[in-house]
């Protein structure tokens, strides 16, 4: 399950004014400041305008569009609203993002697209909001079948429609092919999914080594034995700040890390974790991107601890450049 343009599509709920209109969400909703856009509306993505793109670029493609800040909260509570519909359906789900969760329905005795339908009722009656869905025998197949009709789209793929309907899609609709993988195989005559399958286990060994050659063979041929994994423990608590205007002013770039390492810490208290490891990263205003990490004697969650150990990090930096961004990690452990 996929909501779509979920952070787009709950401020049109919130505003019906602007169903219809091309909307883009991130940062703080200036365009002339930096920030990614997190979200964009279907009419927004006719213009070129994409999730990770600079919203200065999305504001040249389509300065007419309304940008607005993303409001987290709100999201995050519509979210829980969704997830909750879905636990009812099957408690075996596998949470992946604030918008998308896989289920396990291959115990449930109505058909499967039964199943699909209700819970696109239940989330456009009580959020509405529209999500698209897809069905398969494995989560890279459902994964697939969940774009092909978007938006509201519920899509069906059974083994034998390997061949008419995944060969045909370019090699970047798998999962863990990149622009680069990308542009890689289009230069060695891969275009296409299909491409990929016919071409052998060896060559893409010799191309990629044998774990991500061996994936791509694989994944080519619609397999995934990948289970769905219902609960997972967070290995890190992070927080990152890319400055309005790169900086050299060293209380500017502290004041900053001490902030990023107090929100990192109350959230490892809030989840009941403990961190260890401290790794603070600076991208200097040319894109370098450098990082330093110490490691504490024993967990704690106390921030004067945890602050020291990031400034010690910050301390072992060159800052013969202006920063662009400033970050921190904290490995966790119970």
């Amino acid at each position: 399950m996929d909501m779509d343009a979920f952070f787009a599509a709950v401020e049109e709920k919130r505003h019906p004014d602007l169903r219809g209109k091309p909307v883009v969400i991130g940062g703080s909703g200036d365009p002339t400041k930096r920030g990614v856009v997190s979200t964009a509306s279907y009419e927004a993505r006719k213009y070129g305008i994409h999730s990770a793109m600079p919203l200065r670029t999305a504001y040249k493609l389509c300065p007419h569009a309304v940008f607005l800040p993303v409001d987290y909260d709100e999201y995050a509570r519509v979210s829980s609203l969704i997830k909750a519909i879905l636990k009812e359906t099957s408690p075996i789900m596998e949470d992946v993002g604030i918008d998308e969760a896989f289920l396990d329905i291959s115990e449930t005795q109505e058909p499967s697209e039964y199943i699909a339908r209700e819970i696109k009722e239940k989330i456009r009656s009580q959020t509405g909001l529209s999500c698209s869905i897809g069905i398969a025998s494995n989560k890279l197949l459902a994964k697939i079948a969940s774009d092909l009709q978007k938006p509201d789209g519920l899509t069906i793929l059974s083994d034998g429609d390997l061949e008419d309907r995944i060969w045909p899609l370019p090699v970047r609709r798998l999962w863990g092919v990149g622009p680069k993988t990308e542009a890689y195989l289009k230069s060695v005559a891969i275009q296409t999914i299909g491409d990929l399958a016919k071409t052998p286990l060896d060559t893409l060994v010799d191309h990629f080594g044998s774990s991500y050659g061996t994936y791509l063979h694989d994944a080519a041929q619609g397999i995934d034995d990948a289970p769905l994994i219902t609960h997972w423990e967070p290995k890190s608590s992070s927080r990152e700040t890319t400055f309005q205007e790169d900086t050299d002013d060293w209380q500017e770039i502290a004041r900053c890390l001490a902030k990023l390492v107090a929100e990192s810490v109350d959230d490892i208290k809030d989840r009941g974790y403990q961190g260890r490891q401290v790794t603070v990263k600076i991208r200097f205003s040319d894109f370098e991107t450098h990082t330093r990490a110490t490691t504490l004697k024993e967990p704690t969650d106390n921030r004067e601890r945890i602050r020291k150990a990031a400034f010690f990090c910050l301390g072992r930096f060159e800052l013969k450049k202006k920063v662009r961004l400033v970050g921190v990690r904290i490995g966790l452990t119970k």
